[in-house]
């Protein structure tokens, strides 16, 4: 349940406070604005629900810094957008200028608006012609977000208004003294690191036309040694899938400060003058991105709120579209099967594989149209190849049309945003990618350079083309994918870096092919986890996690991508061994156990496996079924443990009568046998029976296993413990062989 409410009252010096108090007790959290005179808003509570929210019109006196020598009359206490103009000497954080030259706002507060769950403040630059719009939201889910509407407010004489940053922030409490981000790189994204909130300014800038691999999909603020369990944490994301930062700062005179936004180039944004001869352009405006924060104790209950939110935003946009909620379909995806080696006979056989082992969507990877018979060529020229799929029984439609005859869905590559120069559709429009200067393109990467979506034409053939597939082809399912590095992004048609406006049109694509096709499902593939944020989140109906199915690494990059993601929107596949990424070799069940809690899938020719590992896998996939539509509502928990060999990861119950666990064993331990590892989430007061999933329960049989005598409780029936005792000492794992996991259920009684 949301509730706002406003207060007032006087400040010791005789400043008038309006204080804002928004709270959604259900998701225990809340926050506070606090503001004086007719200045912006300061927030000065973020954090759990206040008892007597009354008595926060004090916390002007308690907070606000006194004067100090060497500096401004008034000491920095940011606002909600830090201007010089409070005595803010960091990196600015709104920057805009009128005709190259840059102005020094000075908001005046005009009016405010709490109606639950948002909070909107309007204010002015009267002298400058400058005018912003904040809005704050506290959903459900308990994130906050907030954006800011620029305004050019200028008279008839005034110029252009220039955007070039608008970042915004959540401020921090005194102990949250230590930082979390993300590093990475193609195949291997999502990389903690961790260090020091120290003076100064610590960023993570995303400059790539899109988020990246290095990418911190959250940048995380809390008291020193903050884990997964506990640890009060606060956290930022912004919800944008171009460029962007991330930043935490900390100033002599203040705390830190969190937040984020758009980055962007030199002219990207101009906002143009009064017109008094069209009254619709008598303003215009800049709308950043969300800015998303989410607060907790540990980090599983600052994930909790994302996949909270996500889940709500899609159950929303499918009810729209008049499309009721559906389980997640096993996928088989044919690249790592087959590569660009298509034909129609082996596609049909191993569509009959897939849909033997209990696969509910085959999905035809890159290799089908134009010249495309490796990367090097064809990609624009979004027409079937004849030579590899002619017409008649061994076309591209005959083999959607048997999938359909089996029972699957039928799912078809794309990439959209991207061209080959050796193609068609770029000799015959060399204008329709995005440059520098009329003769110099940007550097290449895979043989690609970026489709200029903001020129309505090069829009009108690509988005003409993939409707035409869909439609002709019956087409479920679009893996959509994005390989190039966006540099050097300036429009040929307007001569202006493109980047914010070429992300607009992605989400339009997006949004017009599903309206389009009621029920038609996306995915968002960017070499992998390059693209992840929740801008492309709202509207992909997952995202490929990482190229590498390895699930050695995709232990730990699904574990950092689900500070974001929930599993249900993750891809998972069950890769060959050696894994084609990394060459190492694992064992079938372990390939299998990191896949279970994602939205399950195949990367694998299994024309090429013996029978029994097919039927292996058939069981596996038939296990996931069972538990599928949990796993979509479920809270997802990480343990936190001493030993850096061991990973436990859980999918519980909302209603924690049950769960399920994965214990993993990633390298050899620091103990031996490992230690006993604590099982958090559960009820404490709950009786629990906690036991093996079946396909793991003989561990020598299997080969996991490196104990030499029986563990207690690894046996049909399992042992019977309370919650608390499961989150206090836990329990012991079995010894596993490095690179093995196991699953393990644990129901109320």
């Amino acid at each position: 349940m949301s509730r706002i409410e406003q207060f007032h009252g006087v400040a010791a010096d005789g400043t008038r406070l309006n204080v804002v108090y928004a709270e959604q007790q259900d998701a225990n959290v809340a926050f506070a604005l606090v503001l004086p005179n007719d200045d912006l808003p300061r927030f000065v509570h973020w954090g759990r629900p206040i008892a007597h929210p009354e008595t926060l019109i004090a916390q002007y006196d308690a907070l606000k810094p006194q004067r100090v020598s060497g500096a401004l009359d008034e000491t920095a206490w940011p606002s909600i957008l830090p201007t010089q103009a409070e005595s803010w000497i960091g990196a600015p954080r709104f920057s805009v200028r009128r005709d190259g030259v840059e102005l020094f706002c000075r908001f005046t507060v005009e009016s405010v608006t709490a109606d639950a769950p948002t909070v909107t403040v309007e204010a002015h630059d009267l002298e400058q012609g400058v005018g912003i719009i904040w809005t704050c939201e506290l959903d459900e889910s308990g994130l906050i977000r907030q954006k800011l509407d620029v305004s050019n407010e200028g008279g008839e004489a005034a110029g252009d208004l220039e955007i070039g940053t608008v970042e915004l922030g959540f401020p921090l409490p005194a102990l949250a003294g230590e930082i979390l981000t993300t590093t990475g790189h193609h195949l291997r994204e999502r990389s903690p690191q961790r260090q020091p909130l120290t003076v100064g300014r610590f960023e993570k800038v995303s400059m790539a036309g899109r988020p990246d691999f290095d990418a911190s999909l959250l940048l995380t603020a809390g008291t020193p040694g903050f884990g997964f369990e506990h640890g009060e944490a606060y956290a930022v994301h912004v919800g944008w899938s171009g460029n962007s930062v991330l930043s935490a700062e900390r100033q002599p005179y203040t705390t830190g400060l969190i937040g984020g936004g758009e980055v962007l180039m030199g002219g990207e944004i101009t906002l143009p003058r009064f017109d008094k001869t069209n009254a619709a352009t008598d303003t215009a405006t800049y709308t950043t991105p969300w800015v998303h924060g989410s607060y907790g104790d540990g980090l599983n209950e600052i994930a909790a709120r994302f996949h909270a939110y996500l889940r709500h935003v899609h159950h929303d946009a499918r009810r729209a579209l008049g499309i009721t909620d559906k389980p997640r379909p096993v996928i088989l995806n044919t690249w790592e099967a087959v590569y660009f080696q298509h034909d129609f006979d082996t596609l049909k056989a191993l569509a009959d594989k897939a849909a033997a082992t209990g696969v509910e969507r085959f999905v035809v990877d890159d290799g089908w149209f134009g010249s495309r018979r490796d990367d090097t060529s064809g990609l624009g020229d979004w027409s079937i190849a004849k030579e590899v799929w002619p017409d008649g029984d061994k076309s591209l439609k005959a083999l959607a049309d048997y999938v359909h005859d089996k029972g699957m869905e039928f799912g078809l590559w794309f990439e959209p945003e991207m061209v080959n120069p050796d193609s068609d559709m770029f000799r015959a429009h060399p204008d329709w990618v995005l440059k520098p200067t009329a003769n110099r393109l940007p550097m290449q990467g895979r043989s690609q350079q970026v489709v200029d979506l903001t020129n309505p034409d090069a829009y009108a053939y690509l988005y003409d083309a993939m409707d035409a597939l869909v439609e002709s082809l019956g087409i479920d399912y679009i893996k959509w994918d994005h390989n190039k590095l966006v540099t050097e992004a300036i429009s040929p048609r307007t001569g202006r870096p493109a980047v914010h406006e070429q992300t607009l049109a992605v989400y339009r694509i997006f949004r017009d092919l599903k309206a389009a096709h009621p029920g038609l499902e996306i995915e968002s593939c960017s070499s992998g986890g390059g693209r992840v944020d929740l801008g492309i989140l709202e509207l992909a109906d997952r995202i490929w996690v990482s190229d590498c199915v390895d699930p050695v690494e995709r232990a730990d990059i699904q574990r950092y991508t689900s500070l974001l993601v929930p599993p249900f929107m993750m891809g998972e596949h069950v890769g060959a061994s050696p894994a084609h990424s990394t060459h190492r070799a694992t064992s079938q069940e372990m390939r299998m156990a990191m896949a279970f809690f994602g939205h399950m899938g195949i990367e694998w020719n299994l024309l090429k496996e013996p029978e029994a590992d097919v039927a292996k896998l058939a069981e596996w996939v038939a296990e996931f079924k069972k538990h599928r539509e949990w796993f979509a509502v479920d809270t997802c928990v990480h343990a936190d443990a001493v030993d850096p060999a061991v990973r436990l990861d859980g999918m519980i119950k909302p209603d924690r009568s049950a769960a399920f666990y994965r214990f993993t064993q990633l390298t050899t331990g620091q103990t031996y046998p490992a230690a006993p590892i604590r099982v958090p989430g559960l009820d404490p007061d709950g009786v629990y029976r906690i036991q093996p999933l079946w396909l793991d329960l003989d561990l020598e049989g299997l080969g996991l296993g490196n104990g030499q005598s029986p563990l207690g409780w690894w046996t049909k029936d399992g042992v019977l413990m309370t919650g608390r005792a499961l989150e206090t000492y836990g329990l012991r794992p079995p010894s596993l062989h490095p690179a093995q996991s196991v699953l393990f259920t644990v129901i109320r009684q």
